[in-house]
């Protein structure tokens, strides 16, 4: 054999054990993330020290949510078709909102994307937790498409039909709701059973639930993904620990993959600003994979 053929051979060699490592590390999903080390997590979700734009945010939030609300926010959902494009495109399209619940950051939407499935790359997570980390919160189209205002879209999420959690942000502004004083709907069970499920509870309308909706037969996204998109916003739960009388052992799994996911939301917001254009190359392949080219919003 040649000292060509040999060097060739060794290479081949080297380039599928890279494969099998990148491949290995795509199973560990779950691993503990990487990218973040380092940075001052203190500085993330300091409510005490938000704005009057988002104490004011959560005041009308808390208010509104109701019960009635959300039985008929999902009633409209499956009334109409709001729009028709691809995943780029309503990533381009959503660029124009600034979360006004979002202590952390004011970059661009689709800047936020970018980054949270960035940081999901450089970890050598898999390409389905790459995808949903640049799909996650397209449903904050909601806001283009007619909502009665953001607080209606965006936030962090909690059950509804039952007495509100001490757990969520600015607890003390669920007074002004009037589901807080009605007779079932302000116990602690409320209109629910013990380990139900949430599955089987109503989660405060928003884009995590939108979105969900829209996916979960438009896309080939594992259950891990689908659950990291309904659930993302609803810190109550996977960071406060709240909910545990309604939960159910198959709510444990998606709890797994909502905390993998959320340092990467969470973190990138400081990381350093993307080039759309440099990226889109790449996450169009990773578009093709998982959805169609035109998807019914």
């Amino acid at each position: 054999m040649s000292p060509a053929s040999v060097t060739n051979t060794n290479l081949e060699i080297v380039s599928d054990a890279v494969d099998e490592v990148n491949a290995l590390k795509g199973v560990l999903w779950n691993s503990e993330s990487n990218f973040d080390k380092g940075k001052d997590k203190t500085q993330f979700r300091r409510y005490e020290d938000a704005c009057d734009r988002v104490q004011n945010f959560y005041k009308e939030q808390h208010s509104k949510q109701t019960v009635e609300f959300n039985i008929n926010a999902r009633v409209n959902f499956r009334k109409n078709v709001r729009a028709r494009m691809g995943i780029w495109e309503a990533m381009e399209k959503l660029n124009t909102l600034v979360d006004d619940s979002d202590p952390d950051t004011d970059v661009s939407q689709i800047e936020h994307l970018l980054q949270t499935a960035e940081a999901l790359r450089r970890d050598g997570k898999p390409e389905w937790m790459q995808v949903v980390g640049l799909v996650h919160d397209l449903g904050k189209l909601l806001y283009l498409f007619g909502s009665e205002g953001q607080w209606d879209v965006v936030g962090d999420t909690f059950v509804v039909g039952c007495k509100f959690s001490e757990k969520c942000i600015f607890p003390e502004t669920f007074d002004a709701n009037p589901d807080s004083k009605d007779e079932i709907y302000s116990t602690e069970y409320g209109v629910y059973h013990p380990h139900c499920g949430l599955s089987n509870v109503m989660i405060s309308w928003g884009h995590d639930e939108y979105l969900y909706l829209v996916l979960k037969d438009q896309s080939s996204l594992p259950e891990e993904g689908l659950a990291i998109i309904r659930y993302h916003s609803f810190y109550p739960w996977h960071r406060e620990g709240a909910y545990g009388h309604l939960t159910n052992a198959t709510d444990e799994k998606a709890l797994s993959a909502v905390q993998a996911f959320n340092p990467y939301d969470l973190y990138s917001k400081t990381d350093e600003p993307v080039n759309p254009e440099e990226l889109k190359p790449y996450y169009m392949e990773l578009i093709n994979k998982f959805f169609p080219e035109v998807i019914e919003w």
